[in-house]
């Protein structure tokens, strides 16, 4: 089952509480930024209640970066089908997050970021893709579907945040990919 909820005004502040974990974790290692991502980071857009969060590394970094957030009882997942970006699952005590280390200007990272600032600028926007989202989410359970069913809006977002058409290929052949 996949469920959608209402914007939790709480998120940004567990956002908070993660990146103060993950900066001790990552003591020693040159973070560039810890950036909130994904739907929990738009206000008033209705999410999956998990915070996605990218820690922002250069290419050359990204070993001791996975290494120190293993040292903190993360277990990494690779790349998983995306090209610069390393999933880390979180120790079970942690809120819901989809924790990644995601290289500087890497694809996956402006596409992240991407979907966050078209979303936080244009309501109209947000609001479409919030009534996809819950559209999609009361028929569908499998989540590759629901990826899939989201790809149109997804791509005219991206679209707006400046990703170039074969960008946007990427990034959707890599999501039916992963």
């Amino acid at each position: 089952m996949i469920v959608v909820v209402d914007y939790d005004p709480d998120w940004p502040s567990v956002f908070q509480s993660l990146r103060a974990t993950y900066e001790r974790a990552l003591t020693g290692v040159q973070v560039m930024a810890i950036e909130h991502v994904g739907s929990t980071s738009v206000p008033g857009l209705a999410a999956k209640p998990v915070i996605d969060v990218d820690i922002v590394v250069a290419r050359e970094d990204v070993p001791d970066a996975i290494r120190a957030m293993e040292d903190a009882g993360f277990r990494s997942l690779g790349e998983r089908g995306i090209t610069d970006r390393w999933a880390l699952e979180a120790p079970g005590h942690f809120p819901r997050t989809h924790t990644y280390v995601v290289v500087d200007g890497s694809l996956a990272l402006r596409n992240h970021l991407g979907v966050r600032d078209v979303l936080q600028r244009n309501a109209a926007l947000r609001e479409e893709y919030a009534a996809l989202k819950r559209a999609i989410a009361t028929r569908e359970d499998d989540i590759d579907r629901y990826v899939e069913a989201k790809s149109t809006l997804l791509s005219a977002i991206l679209e707006r945040a400046g990703l170039t058409t074969e960008e946007r290929q990427l990034i959707h052949d890599a999501n039916r990919a992963s």
